[in-house]
């Protein structure tokens, strides 16, 4: 997490060309991926992320927090939480 305003602006903007390191944009790519259709996650992501310097504890939390914020939004979307 951070409390930098630009660089949050930066990723909600287009994350691929907001000022992160390359470790930070292969584990965003994965997360978007896996957001966005999990059944396209294939080993060559998990290849990516290791070759960056994940280890698969890493990997595995990488993606039990993305899936857990995935699944908790629905949750609240369905629900209409936050809505008027």
């Amino acid at each position: 997490m951070t409390l930098d305003k630009e660089l949050v602006e930066a990723l909600e903007k287009d994350y691929t060309t907001a000022p992160i390191t390359a470790q930070e944009r292969v584990m965003v790519d994965y997360v978007v991926k896996l957001t966005k259709d999990a059944t396209r996650c294939s080993k060559g992501d998990i290849e990516r992320l290791r070759a960056v310097g994940f280890d698969d504890r890493g990997i595995l939390q990488i993606t039990l927090i993305a899936s857990w914020f995935n699944y908790i939004n629905r949750v609240a979307d369905s629900l209409g939480v936050g809505r008027e």
